[in-house]
């Protein structure tokens, strides 16, 4: 059990600060820093990567025939790499959006 417990907290570690990372590039965005939005992205995907790393590692211990026990834990962690999953795919597209919205503001405003 103290296995799968490293797990979770390793999917929740990473998946939590890639999603800190994807909020702070939206913001980065919002303020028309758009080089500092996308290397905020790039970072946010190597730790929603590890996240997926750990969870990939318990999917294949059971894969090859080791019985998991139900965790909630578990629940939660894979719960928290969905939502950050989302949340990375949305603020990717919202940041389009700002460029988008502020390339026409500075069209409009000559």
């Amino acid at each position: 059990m103290e296995g799968m417990e490293l797990a979770a907290f390793q999917i929740i570690s990473n998946v939590g600060t890639a999603k800190s990372l994807v909020m702070e590039a939206l913001y980065a965005a919002r303020e028309g820093e758009y080089k500092t939005a996308e290397n905020k992205l790039i970072e946010s995907r190597k730790f929603l990567t590890e996240g997926h790393h750990s969870h990939h590692q318990l999917i294949q211990k059971e894969a090859s025939g080791t019985q998991l026990p139900f965790s909630l834990l578990i629940m939660h962690a894979e719960d928290q790499m969905m939502s950050a999953e989302i949340m990375s795919d949305l603020v990717q597209e919202m940041i389009r959006m700002y460029q988008e919205i502020n390339t026409l503001k500075g069209t409009y405003s000559k």
